[in-house]
């Protein structure tokens, strides 16, 4: 398996979860964002996006996705829920509410204040840094009284949520999250499969620039 991954972006949910189960991989590291910085790599994702992840004859795109691949095509339910599960439902729907609810604001929010900023743009980018907030309720509310978001135990669902807070943090948006989701974040972090993708994505040799 392979890894395609710019520090702390999405492909970040990816790593953890590989760094979670435990499962050998290869990562390769570039500058962000890649399809302007890394010279080649459209040629290996023509979308020119992160992660790109292959395993074998399967070639993934969406950070997501390839957390619930690596539980379905590796037998790893110690982090997924299975589906005659009862809270399987949920597990999936808090899956994916991760990109498609929190991080889709997130990123309008970090184009149009930081990668693309003037004065318009910036107020659209706080409209969507409120968005964002707004979105959280549902998050905050699970969290008030659960360790974790579905099954009474980490999944990847925490992973997939867990990054969209952790991206919010690094954008200077967490001082406006309500102390549940703070101290859901604190233990996500302090999760040693957390820690050690930070550290493979600092030690992995980064690679050369356009």
């Amino acid at each position: 398996m392979k890894l395609w991954h710019c520090h702390d972006a999405r492909s970040l949910r990816a790593l953890w979860a590989l760094e979670e189960m435990g499962l050998p991989y290869e990562l390769e590291v570039m500058p962000f964002p890649p399809r302007f910085l890394h010279d080649g790599y459209l040629a290996v994702n023509p979308l020119g996006t992160v992660p790109y992840f292959v395993d074998g004859d399967h070639h993934m795109t969406e950070s997501s996705g390839i957390c619930h691949y690596l539980v379905e095509a590796h037998q790893q339910y110690l982090f997924g829920v299975r589906p005659e599960a009862p809270e399987y439902g949920a597990y999936l729907n808090w899956l994916y509410h991760s990109d498609a609810t929190l991080t889709f604001p997130q990123t309008l929010y970090l184009r149009y204040t930081q990668l693309e900023p003037d004065e318009t743009k910036a107020l659209v980018g706080e409209d969507y840094k409120k968005w964002y907030l707004s979105r959280l309720r549902m998050l905050n509310a699970r969290v008030t009284d659960h360790e974790f978001l579905v099954a009474d135990r980490f999944t990847i669902a925490d992973i997939a949520c867990g990054y969209a807070l952790y991206l919010g943090e690094n954008l200077g948006i967490s001082e406006a999250y309500k102390a549940p989701t703070l101290s859901y974040l604190e233990r996500l972090k302090a999760r040693s499969g957390f820690q050690r993708a930070q550290v493979a994505q600092r030690q992995a040799p980064a690679s050369g620039s356009a």
